[in-house]
């Protein structure tokens, strides 16, 4: 009788062990992945003229008015843009409707900016330009599908999603007044 009460302590003593040893690998598991991550990446809105500054055109003014209504709803925690008036402005109304500040990141150095993102983990919206934001979209491991019409689209919102385990995925939507292209 004294030995099946050892045993039954023992077996009971080896069960808790391992289920406590398994609760804490997933624990550790999980703790050493960062916080997911999603990334709203935008051109910026049409500019008034091809100056290599311009100020945004009411249509552009309409379309970051749009993207700021079209993303109220999606949580963003960081909003960036780079230090052109064009990008700001098209950053500034979703900032504002999120309580947020507009950081500035350097389209010289997209590598890092990426790398920070992903160590970062949380939700941002990224505004760039024509040839910045399918560059970002690539670094973060998404899609960026072809190339964007440099003259008149402006319409493309990229959602790029981190989860935990790394897997990247990509959705390309579109808002605002939509890119028609010509073909002719």
């Amino acid at each position: 009788m004294r030995n099946v009460n050892y045993n039954r302590w023992f077996l009971l003593f080896c069960i808790s062990l391992l289920v406590g040893c398994s609760q804490v690998q997933e624990r550790s598991i999980a703790g050493n992945n960062p916080e997911p991550l999603v990334v709203f990446l935008v051109r910026h809105g049409e500019k008034v003229d091809q100056s290599r500054n311009p100020e945004l055109s009411s249509a552009g003014y309409i379309r970051a008015a749009t993207l700021a209504h079209t993303l109220q709803n999606s949580q963003i925690q960081y909003v960036h843009s780079t230090d052109f008036i064009r990008t700001m402005k098209t950053a500034e109304p979703a900032a504002a409707i999120n309580g947020l500040e507009v950081e500035v990141y350097k389209p010289s150095d997209l590598k890092s900016f990426a790398a920070e993102l992903r160590q970062k983990g949380g939700r941002h919206l990224v505004v760039g330009h024509s040839n910045t934001t399918p560059r970002m979209v690539e670094l973060l491991g998404g899609e960026s599908g072809t190339e964007i019409n440099e003259p008149d689209e402006y319409d493309r919102l990229y959602v790029v999603t981190i989860d935990g385990s790394g897997e990247v995925n990509t959705v390309l939507l579109r808002y605002g007044l939509p890119f028609i292209p010509d073909y002719q």
